[in-house]
This record gives structure tokens, C-alpha cells and sequence, in this order.
């Protein structure tokens, strides 16, 4: 038996679903985003972002078992080590979800850096 739960809806999405399955929970987190000047600062809300779904399902980033990271005018000397900084103080040094990083020429504002979207798996 498969039960799906919508997690705080919008119109067109909803920023979670997890769907339950036996003993364990899939968790799909829509791409969340951030609030600030910089790549910097916005990775760091949309990092916190991504948590407070976590959370709200009982879940950590140790849950998380993939990523897709989309990064606006993507450079990789500038942006990946700005990006890596973050990624470690939310997730540590290491068992790294599998993940996908693209640059992209743009998002859904024109003000958003940085998306992130994650699948997590719970017991």
C-alpha cells in the first residue's frame, strides 16, 4: 500500500510530498530556494530551506539521498567552492548524497541564484 502525503501545498506544487511505503518514507522535496545578495548568502537559506522540510517530516540531511543543485551563470572557480562551503557545514565531510549540479542562464525570478532540490529516504 502506497500513502502520499501533500506537505504545506501551493498553487501548482507542493514543497513536499512524501510518499509512505511499507516501513520506510520517500521524501520529494520541490527545489527550494534562498533570500540574499549573493551566492553565498542565498546557498546558506536554501540550505535552510531544504532543513525546515526536512524536519517537518522527521528527518535530517543523513536522510537525504539525492540532490539536483541548479546554479544561475555557473562558473566553476567561483561558484563550486562558495557552494561546497555551505553544502559542508549543513551535510559534513562526508556520505554525500548522489547528486547533480547544472548551471543554468536562469530560474524562476530573475533574483534567484541558487535551487536545490532533494529526495530523502526514512525509516
Amino acid at each position: 500500500m502506497i500513502e502520499k502525503v501533500y506537505i504545506e501545498p501551493s498553487e501548482g506544487f507542493s514543497q513536499t510530498v512524501l510518499v509512505k511505503t511499507g516501513n520506510f518514507k520517500t521524501l520529494y522535496i520541490s527545489g527550494q530556494i534562498g533570500d540574499g545578495v549573493d551566492l553565498e548568502a542565498q546557498t546558506i537559506t536554501t540550505f535552510q530551506n531544504l532543513e525546515k522540510q526536512l524536519i517537518n517530516c522527521n528527518a535530517t540531511f543523513k536522510d537525504v539521498v539525492k540532490m539536483n543543485t541548479y546554479i544561475v551563470n555557473f562558473n566553476p572557480e567561483i561558484d563550486l567552492p562558495i557552494f561546497r562551503k555551505v553544502r559542508k557545514e549543513f551535510l559534513g565531510n562526508e556520505n554525500y548524497p548522489a547528486s547533480t549540479l547544472v548551471g543554468v542562464e536562469n530560474l524562476g525570478r530573475k533574483d534567484w541564484l541558487i535551487e536545490i532540490e532533494a529526495i530523502a529516504v526514512v525509516e
